[in-house]
């Protein structure tokens, strides 16, 4: 049972790194702030909830899943609180974000 838990692990972890690259790419190669913006939040916030996810049968009792996905929940509220921010100062400086 030991080692299904363990593969899970790997695989979930491994995703959420994928969904974090695949969100590095979209800050790096989109044209604008709002779609940078909207790759990163999407991206990151799932690639953290696939780590949290598969680093949840390794923790050794409840309190510390539990602090894991605090954690996630609170990453999830500043990353929008943020991205909203972003995109309403890029809209209000008349700029859409565009590389020159």
């Amino acid at each position: 049972m030991r080692a299904i838990l363990d593969i899970f692990t790997i695989v979930a972890v491994v995703a959420g790194a994928f969904f974090f690259l695949a969100g590095t790419v979209g800050l790096l190669r989109f044209p604008d702030t709002f779609t940078r913006a909207h790759a990163l939040t999407k991206a990151d916030n799932l690639g953290l909830g696939l780590v949290v996810i598969g680093l949840l049968p390794q923790m050794d009792g409840v309190m510390a899943g539990l602090k894991l996905v605090l954690v996630w929940l609170m990453v999830l509220l500043a990353s929008a609180t943020v991205s909203q921010l972003i995109a309403r100062a890029a809209r209000r400086g008349g700029s859409d974000g565009a590389k020159s």
